[in-house]
C-alpha cells in the first residue's frame, strides 16, 4: 500500500534509523492532540505536538506534549531569542515541509533548532505526527531526541 508522500518521507527516516517504531493510519483522522489520543488509545502526554516558532527569524521546533501548553518564554530563553511567535501556517509549511496538523519532527527543512520537552523522557513510547493529518508513528523519546536532532528542555508553562 502506498503512502501520501509526506508519509514516504517520515517512514523513509524511520526506516534508515533502523529503530523500532511503527507508522499507522488513523481513518479518523489525528489533527489534534486530543483526536490523535482518542484513535491511538493512549495518554494524551504520549502525543507528541511538532510547533514551529519564529524565533529572532529563525524557525525552532517545539516538542510539546499533548496535555500541555508551549511556554514561549522557555521557548525564546532556550534559544536566546528575544522575539518568539507561532508560525503562520505558509511558515509552517516552508520550514518543515509539512502542512500545519500533520507536521513531523523529521526530516527537518529550514528548521534551525529543535526543542524536545524533558516530559516525555517519562514515556516509554511517544506518537508523533508522520505527515499527514491521519498519520502518527511511535517510537521511543531517546529515538524521538536523536532523529530530532533535538535538544530536551522544559518547554512548558508550570502549573
Amino acid at each position: 500500500m502506498a503512502w501520501p508522500e509526506p508519509v514516504e518521507r517520515v517512514a523513509n527516516v524511520l526506516k534508515e534509523a533502523a529503530i523500532d517504531s511503527r507508522v499507522e493510519e488513523f481513518g479518523e483522522g489525528a489533527a489534534t492532540a486530543r483526536d490523535a489520543a482518542r484513535a491511538i488509545g493512549c495518554d494524551l502526554s504520549q502525543i507528541v505536538k511538532s510547533l514551529v516558532f519564529v524565533c529572532d527569524g529563525a524557525y525552532v521546533l517545539a516538542l510539546v506534549p499533548g496535555d500541555r501548553r508551549a511556554d514561549e518564554a522557555a521557548i525564546g530563553e532556550a534559544v536566546s531569542a528575544s522575539e518568539v511567535r507561532v508560525a503562520r501556517a505558509e511558515e509552517v509549511l516552508h520550514a518543515t515541509g509539512f502542512e500545519p496538523g500533520a507536521v513531523a519532527p523529521f526530516p527537518r527543512r529550514a528548521v534551525t533548532e529543535t526543542l524536545m520537552d524533558t516530559s516525555f523522557f517519562a514515556q516509554e513510547v511517544v506518537w508523533v505526527g508522520a505527515g499527514s493529518e491521519s498519520h502518527m508513528a511511535s517510537l521511543q523519546p531517546a529515538e524521538l531526541l536523536k532523529l530530532a536532532g533535538a535538544r530536551s528542555v522544559e518547554l512548558t508553562a508550570r502549573g
